[in-house]
């Protein structure tokens, strides 16, 4: 039990050495991810749609 409440005892002080992003970083950063996921799976889309439409021309 004793480790196990040295173990939280270290957690937290180690937390106090983290540098947390603003509100407005955390919520730029967000967007970005959010834009980036959509671009990189339209991207994907995309050429899935067009790798699918070459296979059907050449096998069917």
């Amino acid at each position: 039990m004793s480790r196990l409440i040295q173990y939280l005892k270290d957690t937290r002080g180690e937390m106090k050495h983290v540098s947390w992003p603003t509100r407005r970083q955390a919520t730029v950063f967000t967007i970005l991810v959010i834009f980036i996921s959509l671009l990189t799976a339209a991207y994907l889309g995309l050429f899935d749609f067009i790798l699918t439409r070459l296979l059907d021309i050449f096998f069917v």
